[in-house]
Formats: structure tokens, C-alpha cells, sequence
């Protein structure tokens, strides 16, 4: 987030920072972490210098769209999907 200032100016949306060691703040970001290490890439054993670019891909995109109970039961994509577009998103 080196250039959050030219994002606001562009998007015309403010851009927020946690806390340094205040992982209470970043609930979601500290959540999705956990799963990456718990599910795909398990911390001292994984090499990121051997996963490809379409393994990551395949990663973001389970994730995505993965029902989260913050979004009513959506997933990301098809809440970003809704905003974006103004159709509301299906939930379980």
C-alpha cells in the first residue's frame, strides 16, 4: 500500500491502517492467514520459490469464493460481484 494516497485521490475512498502489533485489528486478514498455512501452504514446510503463479491463482480463487458469516453467509466474490454490479448476492 506504498501508493494509498493516490489510490484515495483515484477512488476517491480513504485508506486505513492497523495498529502495529495489534492483530485484534485485522480479524479478517489474521483469518485468512490461518487458512493459508493451515490449507494450502503449511509455514516451514512450503516453498513459495516452487508454487506457480496458476497454484496461487487456484488458491485466491477457493477463498473467494468461500461463504463468510461477516457477509451474511456470501462469499467475497459474490459480494464485490454486488457492489459492483448493484445484483444482490445469493446466500446460504
Amino acid at each position: 500500500m506504498r501508493q494509498h494516497e493516490q489510490f484515495t485521490i483515484a477512488a476517491q475512498m480513504p485508506v486505513f491502517f492497523c495498529d502495529p502489533h495489534s492483530p485484534w485489528q485485522r480479524g479478517s486478514n489474521e483469518n485468512t492467514n490461518g487458512l493459508l498455512r493451515a490449507n494450502y501452504f503449511p509455514k516451514g514446510v512450503t516453498d513459495f520459490r516452487t508454487v506457480s503463479q496458476e497454484e496461487l491463482d487456484a488458491v485466491a480463487e477457493e477463498l473467494n469464493e468461500r461463504p463468510r458469516q461477516t457477509l451474511r453467509w456470501a462469499s467475497p466474490a459474490a459480494k464485490l460481484n454486488e457492489i459492483l454490479t448493484g445484483v444482490v448476492a445469493p446466500t446460504l
